[in-house]
Protein backbone atom coordinates (compact mmCIF):
# COMPACT_ATOMS: atom_id res chain seq x y z
CA UNK A 1 0.00 0.00 0.00
CA UNK A 2 1.41 3.50 -1.34
CA UNK A 3 2.42 5.72 1.81
CA UNK A 4 0.92 8.39 -0.24
CA UNK A 5 -2.00 9.37 -2.48
CA UNK A 6 -2.91 12.31 -5.04
CA UNK A 7 -6.44 13.17 -6.05
CA UNK A 8 -7.61 16.69 -6.92
CA UNK A 9 -9.43 18.65 -4.60
CA UNK A 10 -12.56 19.88 -5.51
CA UNK A 11 -13.84 22.03 -2.39
CA UNK A 12 -12.61 25.75 -2.21
CA UNK A 13 -12.70 25.64 1.44
CA UNK A 14 -10.14 22.82 2.07
CA UNK A 15 -8.20 24.45 -0.50
CA UNK A 16 -7.83 27.83 0.99
CA UNK A 17 -7.88 26.46 4.96
CA UNK A 18 -4.64 24.47 3.65
CA UNK A 19 -2.96 27.03 2.06
CA UNK A 20 -3.51 29.63 4.50
CA UNK A 21 -1.84 27.53 7.46
CA UNK A 22 1.27 26.84 5.90
CA UNK A 23 4.19 28.78 5.46
CA UNK A 24 5.78 30.68 3.48
CA UNK A 25 2.24 30.47 1.14
CA UNK A 26 1.61 32.71 -1.80
CA UNK A 27 -1.67 33.77 -3.20
CA UNK A 28 0.09 31.79 -7.11
CA UNK A 29 -1.11 28.68 -5.11
CA UNK A 30 -4.57 30.04 -3.98
CA UNK A 31 -8.29 29.02 -5.32
CA UNK A 32 -8.49 32.26 -6.84
CA UNK A 33 -5.13 32.07 -9.14
CA UNK A 34 -6.80 28.85 -10.14
CA UNK A 35 -10.05 30.43 -11.08
CA UNK A 36 -7.91 33.31 -12.54
CA UNK A 37 -5.52 31.13 -14.72
CA UNK A 38 -9.37 29.20 -15.64
CA UNK A 39 -10.95 32.61 -16.76
CA UNK A 40 -8.11 33.78 -19.09
CA UNK A 41 -8.46 30.09 -21.00
CA UNK A 42 -5.39 28.17 -19.45
CA UNK A 43 -6.51 24.72 -17.64
CA UNK A 44 -6.22 23.93 -13.99
CA UNK A 45 -5.20 20.90 -12.06
CA UNK A 46 -5.79 21.49 -8.14
CA UNK A 47 -3.57 18.57 -6.67
CA UNK A 48 -3.86 16.96 -3.48
CA UNK A 49 -1.64 15.08 -1.48
CA UNK A 50 -2.33 12.72 1.32
CA UNK A 51 -1.38 10.68 3.93
CA UNK A 52 -4.11 8.56 4.93
CA UNK A 53 -6.63 10.98 4.99
CA UNK A 54 -4.50 13.91 6.29
CA UNK A 55 -3.86 16.52 3.72
CA UNK A 56 -0.14 17.00 3.65
CA UNK A 57 0.97 19.07 0.36
CA UNK A 58 -1.10 20.77 -2.26
CA UNK A 59 -0.04 21.85 -5.55
CA UNK A 60 -1.88 24.27 -8.73
CA UNK A 61 -0.71 23.18 -11.80
CA UNK A 62 -1.66 25.70 -14.53
CA UNK A 63 -1.83 24.24 -18.51
CA UNK A 64 -0.57 26.93 -20.96
CA UNK A 65 -0.58 26.46 -25.00
CA UNK A 66 2.06 28.47 -26.39
CA UNK A 67 4.24 28.76 -29.19
CA UNK A 68 7.34 27.31 -27.02
CA UNK A 69 5.27 24.69 -26.85
CA UNK A 70 2.30 23.44 -24.08
CA UNK A 71 3.78 22.88 -20.91
CA UNK A 72 2.82 23.04 -17.10
CA UNK A 73 3.11 26.20 -14.97
CA UNK A 74 3.58 25.70 -10.99
CA UNK A 75 4.16 28.90 -9.54
CA UNK A 76 4.95 29.64 -5.70
CA UNK A 77 4.42 26.08 -5.18
CA UNK A 78 4.21 23.07 -4.35
CA UNK A 79 3.18 23.60 -0.48
CA UNK A 80 4.36 20.69 1.12
CA UNK A 81 7.27 19.56 3.66
CA UNK A 82 10.92 19.42 1.27
CA UNK A 83 12.17 17.84 4.17
CA UNK A 84 9.68 14.93 3.36
CA UNK A 85 11.86 12.99 0.27
CA UNK A 86 9.12 10.38 -0.31
CA UNK A 87 6.78 12.98 -0.24
CA UNK A 88 8.79 14.97 -2.93
CA UNK A 89 9.50 12.20 -5.27
CA UNK A 90 5.63 11.32 -5.00
CA UNK A 91 5.16 14.76 -5.90
CA UNK A 92 7.37 14.66 -8.63
CA UNK A 93 5.95 11.02 -9.76
CA UNK A 94 2.28 12.42 -10.25
CA UNK A 95 2.95 15.66 -12.03
CA UNK A 96 4.97 14.15 -14.52
CA UNK A 97 1.80 11.74 -15.18
CA UNK A 98 0.05 14.50 -15.61
CA UNK A 99 2.18 16.45 -17.54
CA UNK A 100 2.10 13.17 -19.88
CA UNK A 101 -1.29 12.85 -20.28
CA UNK A 102 -1.52 16.24 -21.01
CA UNK A 103 1.47 16.43 -24.12
CA UNK A 104 3.09 18.71 -22.49
CA UNK A 105 6.74 19.41 -23.41
CA UNK A 106 8.01 20.75 -19.60
CA UNK A 107 6.46 21.39 -16.52
CA UNK A 108 7.75 24.78 -15.17
CA UNK A 109 8.20 25.31 -10.90
CA UNK A 110 8.83 27.98 -8.89
CA UNK A 111 8.51 27.24 -5.65
CA UNK A 112 8.78 29.39 -2.35
CA UNK A 113 11.95 28.09 -1.27
CA UNK A 114 14.81 30.37 -0.45
CA UNK A 115 17.54 30.79 -3.46
CA UNK A 116 20.13 28.62 -2.20
CA UNK A 117 23.11 26.52 -2.83
CA UNK A 118 21.12 23.83 -1.29
CA UNK A 119 17.73 24.41 -2.59
CA UNK A 120 19.51 24.58 -6.35
CA UNK A 121 21.37 21.58 -5.55
CA UNK A 122 18.35 19.31 -4.76
CA UNK A 123 16.10 20.78 -7.76
CA UNK A 124 19.35 19.29 -9.68
CA UNK A 125 19.19 15.93 -8.10
CA UNK A 126 15.47 15.46 -8.58
CA UNK A 127 15.74 15.97 -12.67
CA UNK A 128 15.07 19.61 -12.83
CA UNK A 129 16.92 21.92 -15.19
CA UNK A 130 17.58 25.76 -14.58
CA UNK A 131 15.16 27.32 -16.49
CA UNK A 132 15.88 30.14 -19.25
CA UNK A 133 13.13 32.20 -18.36
CA UNK A 134 11.63 33.17 -14.75
CA UNK A 135 8.45 32.72 -13.52
CA UNK A 136 6.85 35.62 -11.58
CA UNK A 137 8.47 37.44 -9.05
CA UNK A 138 11.67 35.34 -7.98
CA UNK A 139 13.54 38.71 -6.49
CA UNK A 140 11.07 40.34 -4.18
CA UNK A 141 11.38 43.42 -2.23
CA UNK A 142 8.96 43.67 1.12
CA UNK A 143 8.33 45.74 3.95
CA UNK A 144 7.13 44.33 7.44
CA UNK A 145 4.20 47.22 7.58
CA UNK A 146 3.29 46.39 11.64
CA UNK A 147 5.19 49.61 12.69
CA UNK A 148 3.46 52.74 13.30
CA UNK A 149 3.32 55.52 10.32
CA UNK A 150 6.21 57.61 11.74
CA UNK A 151 8.66 55.00 12.08
CA UNK A 152 7.62 53.39 8.30
CA UNK A 153 8.61 57.15 7.33
CA UNK A 154 11.91 56.97 9.14
CA UNK A 155 12.73 53.95 7.77
CA UNK A 156 12.65 55.20 4.11
CA UNK A 157 15.28 56.57 2.11
CA UNK A 158 15.67 60.56 3.01
CA UNK A 159 14.86 61.17 -0.93
CA UNK A 160 11.76 58.82 -0.82
CA UNK A 161 9.98 60.54 2.31
CA UNK A 162 10.69 63.64 1.25
CA UNK A 163 8.51 62.94 -1.98
CA UNK A 164 6.07 60.92 -0.05
CA UNK A 165 5.74 64.52 2.08
CA UNK A 166 5.66 66.23 -1.04
CA UNK A 167 3.00 64.16 -2.23
CA UNK A 168 0.77 64.51 0.32
CA UNK A 169 0.48 68.19 -0.28
CA UNK A 170 -0.01 68.48 -4.25
CA UNK A 171 -3.31 68.07 -3.92
CA UNK A 172 -3.51 64.35 -5.06
CA UNK A 173 -6.34 62.25 -4.20
CA UNK A 174 -6.56 58.28 -3.61
CA UNK A 175 -9.83 56.60 -5.22
CA UNK A 176 -10.69 52.84 -5.20
CA UNK A 177 -12.26 51.59 -8.03
CA UNK A 178 -15.83 51.58 -8.01
CA UNK A 179 -16.98 50.26 -11.52
CA UNK A 180 -15.21 46.95 -13.18
CA UNK A 181 -14.98 49.07 -16.65
CA UNK A 182 -12.53 51.55 -14.68
CA UNK A 183 -10.09 48.67 -15.32
CA UNK A 184 -9.83 50.02 -18.97
CA UNK A 185 -8.03 53.04 -17.44
CA UNK A 186 -5.21 50.75 -15.84
CA UNK A 187 -4.91 49.48 -19.38
CA UNK A 188 -3.99 52.34 -21.01
CA UNK A 189 -2.06 53.66 -18.56
CA UNK A 190 -0.87 50.56 -18.90
CA UNK A 191 -0.12 51.07 -22.87
CA UNK A 192 1.85 54.19 -22.14
CA UNK A 193 4.40 52.78 -19.72
CA UNK A 194 4.72 50.27 -22.38
CA UNK A 195 5.90 52.38 -24.79
CA UNK A 196 8.15 54.57 -22.47
CA UNK A 197 9.92 51.22 -21.14
CA UNK A 198 9.93 48.84 -23.78
CA UNK A 199 8.39 45.61 -22.21
CA UNK A 200 5.22 43.23 -22.99
CA UNK A 201 2.43 44.11 -20.92
CA UNK A 202 -0.44 42.11 -19.69
CA UNK A 203 -3.49 41.85 -21.25
CA UNK A 204 -6.69 43.82 -20.30
CA UNK A 205 -8.40 40.09 -20.08
CA UNK A 206 -5.88 39.01 -17.30
CA UNK A 207 -6.74 42.73 -15.01
CA UNK A 208 -10.54 41.57 -14.98
CA UNK A 209 -9.79 38.05 -14.10
CA UNK A 210 -7.74 38.86 -11.11
CA UNK A 211 -10.42 41.76 -9.89
CA UNK A 212 -13.54 39.19 -10.80
CA UNK A 213 -12.21 36.42 -8.60
CA UNK A 214 -10.06 37.50 -6.31
CA UNK A 215 -12.25 40.76 -5.81
CA UNK A 216 -15.11 38.52 -4.55
CA UNK A 217 -13.36 37.30 -1.54
CA UNK A 218 -12.04 41.17 -1.01
CA UNK A 219 -8.62 39.97 -1.88
CA UNK A 220 -8.18 42.43 -4.87
CA UNK A 221 -8.78 46.10 -4.97
CA UNK A 222 -7.81 48.66 -8.06
CA UNK A 223 -6.50 51.57 -6.65
CA UNK A 224 -5.31 55.26 -8.54
CA UNK A 225 -3.62 58.39 -7.83
CA UNK A 226 -5.60 61.03 -9.36
CA UNK A 227 -4.95 65.15 -9.98
CA UNK A 228 -7.90 66.57 -10.51
CA UNK A 229 -10.36 64.14 -12.70
CA UNK A 230 -7.40 62.86 -14.09
CA UNK A 231 -5.65 59.36 -13.12
CA UNK A 232 -1.94 59.63 -12.97
CA UNK A 233 -1.08 55.67 -11.83
CA UNK A 234 -3.38 52.48 -11.36
CA UNK A 235 -2.20 49.58 -9.67
CA UNK A 236 -3.71 46.19 -9.02
CA UNK A 237 -3.38 44.96 -5.33
CA UNK A 238 -3.74 41.45 -4.34
CA UNK A 239 -4.35 40.70 -0.48
CA UNK A 240 -3.91 37.44 0.97
CA UNK A 241 -2.91 35.91 4.45
CA UNK A 242 -0.67 38.68 6.00
CA UNK A 243 0.50 40.22 2.82
CA UNK A 244 -0.81 42.79 0.58
CA UNK A 245 0.99 42.32 -2.70
CA UNK A 246 2.18 45.47 -5.65
CA UNK A 247 1.00 42.73 -8.39
CA UNK A 248 0.45 45.25 -11.33
CA UNK A 249 1.21 49.33 -12.27
CA UNK A 250 1.17 51.41 -14.47
CA UNK A 251 1.11 55.49 -14.64
CA UNK A 252 1.04 58.22 -17.10
CA UNK A 253 3.99 60.46 -18.50
CA UNK A 254 2.21 63.60 -16.56
CA UNK A 255 2.74 61.25 -13.38
CA UNK A 256 6.38 61.78 -13.72
CA UNK A 257 6.58 65.38 -12.91
CA UNK A 258 4.48 64.50 -9.90
CA UNK A 259 5.17 62.20 -7.17
CA UNK A 260 2.29 60.43 -7.94
CA UNK A 261 3.75 56.74 -7.48
CA UNK A 262 4.96 57.86 -3.97
CA UNK A 263 1.62 59.22 -2.98
CA UNK A 264 0.08 56.14 -3.88
CA UNK A 265 2.32 53.70 -2.77
CA UNK A 266 1.93 55.62 0.95
CA UNK A 267 -1.66 55.59 0.65
CA UNK A 268 -1.61 51.70 -0.22
CA UNK A 269 0.58 50.81 2.60
CA UNK A 270 -1.78 52.28 5.11
CA UNK A 271 -4.57 51.10 3.81
CA UNK A 272 -3.42 47.47 3.36
CA UNK A 273 -2.20 48.17 7.84
CA UNK A 274 -6.07 49.35 8.33
CA UNK A 275 -6.87 45.99 6.43
CA UNK A 276 -4.71 44.01 8.91
CA UNK A 277 -1.48 42.93 6.61
CA UNK A 278 1.79 42.51 8.42
CA UNK A 279 3.83 43.09 5.11
CA UNK A 280 3.97 44.88 2.14
CA UNK A 281 5.32 42.45 -0.87
CA UNK A 282 6.81 45.41 -3.93
CA UNK A 283 6.68 42.24 -6.17
CA UNK A 284 9.49 42.09 -8.66
CA UNK A 285 12.71 43.81 -8.16
CA UNK A 286 16.12 42.91 -10.09
CA UNK A 287 18.27 40.67 -9.45
CA UNK A 288 21.21 41.79 -6.88
CA UNK A 289 23.97 43.45 -8.79
CA UNK A 290 22.36 43.27 -12.27
CA UNK A 291 22.51 47.08 -13.70
CA UNK A 292 21.13 46.39 -16.79
CA UNK A 293 18.15 44.11 -16.09
CA UNK A 294 14.87 46.15 -17.16
CA UNK A 295 13.64 46.30 -13.74
CA UNK A 296 16.56 47.96 -11.94
CA UNK A 297 15.10 51.50 -12.41
CA UNK A 298 12.27 50.26 -10.44
CA UNK A 299 13.95 48.12 -8.05
CA UNK A 300 15.80 51.83 -6.93
CA UNK A 301 12.22 53.33 -6.50
CA UNK A 302 11.07 50.40 -4.46
CA UNK A 303 13.79 50.33 -2.19
CA UNK A 304 13.55 53.41 -1.18
CA UNK A 305 10.64 52.94 1.12
CA UNK A 306 12.25 50.52 3.15
CA UNK A 307 12.71 46.52 3.84
CA UNK A 308 14.54 43.62 2.74
CA UNK A 309 15.35 41.71 0.15
CA UNK A 310 13.68 38.24 -0.35
CA UNK A 311 15.00 35.85 -3.16
CA UNK A 312 13.15 32.60 -4.12
CA UNK A 313 14.97 29.76 -6.09
CA UNK A 314 14.38 30.09 -9.53
CA UNK A 315 12.50 28.83 -11.73
CA UNK A 316 13.47 25.06 -12.79
CA UNK A 317 12.19 22.98 -15.66
CA UNK A 318 11.15 19.04 -15.91
CA UNK A 319 11.82 18.13 -18.99
CA UNK A 320 8.63 15.90 -20.41
CA UNK A 321 9.75 15.48 -24.34
CA UNK A 322 12.59 16.15 -26.27
CA UNK A 323 11.06 19.33 -28.18
CA UNK A 324 11.70 21.26 -24.70
CA UNK A 325 15.06 21.58 -25.40
CA UNK A 326 13.85 23.75 -29.03
CA UNK A 327 12.02 25.77 -26.30
CA UNK A 328 15.06 26.22 -24.04
CA UNK A 329 17.05 27.94 -27.05
CA UNK A 330 14.13 29.78 -28.16
CA UNK A 331 13.35 31.52 -24.34
CA UNK A 332 17.39 32.24 -24.09
CA UNK A 333 17.31 34.68 -27.30
CA UNK A 334 14.24 36.02 -25.63
CA UNK A 335 15.76 36.64 -22.87
CA UNK A 336 18.83 38.51 -23.99
CA UNK A 337 16.18 40.75 -25.89
CA UNK A 338 13.88 41.62 -23.46
CA UNK A 339 16.88 42.49 -20.53
CA UNK A 340 15.95 39.76 -17.95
Amino acid sequence: MAKFTAKEILEKKIWKDFVLSQNPKSFLQSWNWGETSKFVGDKVFRLGFFSGKKLVGVCLLIKQQAKRGPHLLLPGGPILDWGNKELVDFFIQEIRKIGEKEGAWFIRVRPELFDTKENTKLFKHLGFISSPMHLHAENTWILNIEKSDEETLAGMRKNTRYEVRKGLKAGLTFQELTNFDDVKILTKLQNETVKRHRFVGFSEKLFKAQLATFGNDNQAKLYFCKKGKEVLVAAIIIFYGDYAYYHHSASSEKARKLPASYFLQWKIIQEAKRKGCKFYNFWGIAPEGNKKHRFSGVTTFKKGFGGERVDWLHAHDLPILPLYFATYVFEMGRKFLRRL
